[in-house]
Formats: C-alpha cells, structure tokens, sequence
C-alpha cells in the first residue's frame, strides 16, 4: 500500500464500526471512501476494480462468525489482506442539549438493543424502533431533529452527526469485539504476513475432518477459528474456512498446506496477512 489515493470500499454507512476498523488500517492515507448496504456490494467492487480494497465485518466475540462473508469471500474470488478488532462500546447519542428525559424513540440495529439489554430494561417506556444499523440510526436522528429521538452508537457517528453523547458506555458486556476484514483482489505477503485463512472441503465419511486437522498439530500450526458451511446443493456437506498462524514462505507450514491439500476434496488459500495483536485494543 503507498502514497496513492486509496478507493476503500467500507460496508455501512460513515461513522459505523466497519468505519472505525477502515480507520485503524488505513490511518491517514489518502483515500477515496465508498459506502455499500450490502455484503456482497462490498465483493463485487473489489472484483470488479471499482474500489482498491474493502473493509467488512467476519466476527463477534459475542454473537460469532458472520457466515454469509466467508460465502461470498470464496464466491467473489476475492483475498484477505489484512483484519482489523474493534471494540464495540454503544453509546445514547441525540441532538445537543437533549436530556434523557426528553427522550421516548430510540433508532438501533437490533443487535444494538440486545447488547444494551439491561440499560433499556430500566426505561420500559421508550419507543425502540429497529433500523438498519447503528450508524445509520444516528444518521437519522440528526436528519429528523427531533429531541425526544435518540440513536445507539459510537462516539465517532455522535462526532461525525452532530449528535452529542447523553448517555456513555451503555452496553453490558465490556469484552464486546468485532474482528474486520480487509479484502483486495489478490494476495498481498509481506514479512509481517501470519496469519492464513484457507477454505477446504473433505470426503464425506468418518474421520475425515480429523485427519486433516491433525497436519496443523503435527506441522506445529496453531488453528485460531474454524467456521462450517453448507455445500450449495449437497446435503450435509461443508466448506470449512479456518484461521490458522502462519507463513506460506515458511517450508515447514508450506509442507503442512500441500499435506492439508492433499487430503482435501477442495483447498482454496485465502490469504496470508499481519494479524491484529490484541494489545492494540
């Protein structure tokens, strides 16, 4: 990545979380944002040349993998060239000089109301109105102007909106992360590229699984995820998309993945990319 202006495809809208793990990978580059509602708008940029790189959510530390992603990820031949850990900390914004009493209509993904569960028990007369993400809620309030409206977000959407901050650290869980994605048409190895994620599929029948988890073991690979998936069209069979550390310019984890593909019905490696260390967090 250079001094070029960068075009970044970033799921959601400005000032989402996605926005926040687009922020921590390309910092003060010059760059050209672009904003998808969909997943698979995001990959199909990418593959299509229209953005440089895209940035999409893949997992919480609460609610797991985001499936649909690594779907699309091996459908759209696209590559993982980096990832990104956000924590997720929901604030109560609203217009300025807004005050909780003033507040009955609450705008947030529903995920954004189930992880504040315990701060909405206490006002069972608010108004929660589901919309299409956190971002956008915030979006929306400083759009209506309302000052009995407020949204569940971020600190960056109430400082990107306008909004003001009436209620801080609203959410439950203090270990609430979101792992990103960032996905370019082609690998991209450096030399602080350690992490792979691959994809691969196995015979069906018993023990086959087993078997080539075992090369990681003995080939020394510590495996960080495994996350199934169904086979269009073929019952009870599954993609498996694994994380697992590693360098593919290492001889001994190259030798492991030729054994791991050598046992597998379908081995696709997705990228080898600089994994995000949790100290940073």
């Amino acid at each position: 990545m250079d001094d070029k202006i960068l075009r970044v495809g970033c799921y959601g809208a400005k000032g989402s979380y996605t926005y926040e793990a687009m922020e921590q990978q390309f910092g003060d580059k010059p760059r050209e944002e672009s904003y998808f509602p969909l997943f698979e708008d995001v990959m199909q940029a990418v593959k299509e040349g229209d953005v440089d790189y895209g940035v999409v959510p893949i997992e919480n530390s609460s609610t797991g993998g985001i499936t649909e992603v690594y779907d699309l990820i091996r459908r759209y031949n696209c590559a993982v060239v980096g990832e990104q850990i956000v924590k997720i900390e929901h604030n109560l914004i609203a217009l300025p000089g807004t005050k909780l009493e003033d507040i009955d209509t609450v705008f947030s993904h529903p995920q954004g109301f189930a992880q504040c569960r315990p701060f909405f028990n206490k006002h069972r007369n608010w108004t929660l109105k589901p919309y299409f993400s956190t971002s956008r809620s915030a979006e929306k309030v400083a759009e209506d102007k309302k000052k009995n409206q407020a949204a569940v977000a971020s600190k960056t959407a109430a400082r990107l909106y306008g909004l003001e901050v009436i209620a801080e650290n609203i959410f439950f869980n203090s270990s609430n992360y979101t792992r990103f994605f960032i996905i370019g048409p082609k690998m991209e190895i450096t030399e602080k590229s350690d992490k792979i994620t691959l994809v691969l599929a196995v015979r069906h029948e018993p023990g086959a699984l087993y078997h080539v988890l075992g090369y990681f073991f003995y080939g020394g690979m510590n495996m960080t995820h495994l996350e199934s998936r169904p086979m269009e069209g073929r019952p009870f069979e599954y993609f498996f998309h694994i994380d697992v550390m590693g360098r593919l310019e290492d001889p001994a984890n190259a030798q492991t993945l030729r054994g791991l593909k050598s046992m597998s019905t379908y081995f696709h490696i997705l990228g080898n990319y600089p994994s995000f260390h949790k100290e940073e967090t």
